[in-house]
């Protein structure tokens, strides 16, 4: 019997690891497109209908190219690197579930397992920084484990406030008790709290402070090429399905708000393909983002992340332990939410307490430049300047 089960663990773990590769073939082809329609660009054509063959292709030149090691390198760690980068990523989806019956092993204690395995990816960018014997690679893996570490802070905090409002740390359990109204309705200020920091852990922008090109020249990955930078490629398109996927588990009623109908085999499968409709459509949100905001400097990374992220998560634990503790309604928890989360807009923008001059770029709308020169408030000049002419 034992063996018969590690067959089962062993072709659910195959499994795994196939749907997650084609998820990031995916999710590849639909960030090139979504950043070339933000753009006003056409993205991918060529290979496949509508470049939909693009990934596999990419992939393919990545696992023929050519594999440098650099001669100073440690060669243990260096190669290392991008495995203690990719696992953790794939290990979490052990305990992720897409549907109720839909999941390789189901834990009692799964959000515990899923923070102490996150945290693990740190070491891999140090140590991939720290082996490729390169000043830039170095700064990189610095910036990395700062990062990350200081946004693993309200990662966590605002997880923890999902696991009072459900008393469970069981994911089923916390989509269950999502049934009838979703977590972002009682914790917006959570949900804010939990996809910025999460968008810190990716290293996606506008925080991508460690592989910043036009500073440290990619950074921790400076010195990789080939399969192993694929590698590392691989993890952050699995981390990035990942933060979306915890977060319609979280917070959007995973595939039970609202109820799917039907029973048994219909159910799963209705169930399992909005959840992943949700987890898409999350994806989209963060490949938006980065097609929309500059990436912030270093100084600008810590202090959002110290000064009001990691206080902001503080304070999401204690208005919902007071909630709880005297009873009120739910609603009361969403009318503080909303408050706090409206203090924070309001801080980022209009950042109070610094003398600085903000007004460094003017950024004009397309429609304001196509209109006469003598109808907007911009100058010719500055009208054939913002033209390249």
């Amino acid at each position: 019997m034992s063996v018969i089960n590690g067959v089962y663990v062993a072709l659910g773990a195959l499994g795994l690891f196939v749907f997650l590769s084609i998820s990031v073939l995916i999710l590849t082809w639909l960030e090139r497109k979504t950043l070339a329609r933000i753009q006003m660009r056409m993205g991918p054509m060529i290979v496949g209908f509508h470049g939909t063959l693009q990934p596999i292709a990419d992939a393919l030149k990545l696992v023929i190219k050519e594999d440098i090691l650099p001669s100073w390198a440690d060669r243990r760690i260096y190669w290392l690197a991008p495995l203690a980068v990719f696992v953790p990523a794939l290990l979490i989806w052990v305990t992720l579930p897409i549907a109720r019956d839909l999941v390789l092993g189901n834990l009692e204690l799964g959000l515990f397992y899923i923070i102490a395995i996150s945290v693990l990816s740190v070491l891999g960018l140090v140590m991939a920084g720290w082996s490729s014997a390169n000043k830039y690679a170095m700064l990189g893996g610095i910036r990395a484990a700062g990062q990350l570490v200081s946004y693993e802070i309200p990662f966590i905090m605002s997880i923890l406030a999902i696991a009072m409002l459900a008393q469970s740390l069981d994911l089923r359990e916390i989509v269950d008790g999502q049934a009838k109204v979703a977590y972002i309705l009682v914790q917006p200020l959570g949900l804010f709290i939990f996809f910025t920091a999460a968008l810190a852990e990716l290293g996606r922008t506008p925080f991508d402070i460690h592989h910043a090109e036009s500073e440290v020249v990619g950074g921790v990955f400076v010195e990789y090429s080939g399969a192993h930078w694929a590698v590392f490629f691989l993890a952050e398109y699995i981390n990035t399905f990942t933060v979306a996927a915890l977060t319609v588990l979280l917070f959007l009623g995973g595939w039970r708000w609202p109820e799917m109908p039907f029973d048994g085999a219909a159910h799963t499968a209705l169930s399992a393909v909005w959840f992943l409709a949700k987890t898409y459509m999350v994806v989209l949100g963060i490949f938006w983002i980065r097609g929309t905001f500059p990436r912030l400097r270093i100084d600008q990374l810590m202090s959002f992340g110290w000064k009001l992220l990691v206080p902001l998560s503080f304070v999401n634990i204690v208005i919902t332990a007071v909630v709880l503790f005297y009873g009120w309604p739910l609603w009361s928890l969403t009318l503080l939410s909303l408050l706090f989360l409206g203090g924070t807009v309001w801080i980022i923008v209009n950042n109070p307490g610094t003398s600085l001059e903000r007004h460094t770029v003017t950024v004009y709308s397309a429609g304001s430049l196509r209109r006469p020169a003598s109808s907007t408030p911009v100058e010719a000049g500055q009208v054939a300047s913002a033209s390249g002419e």
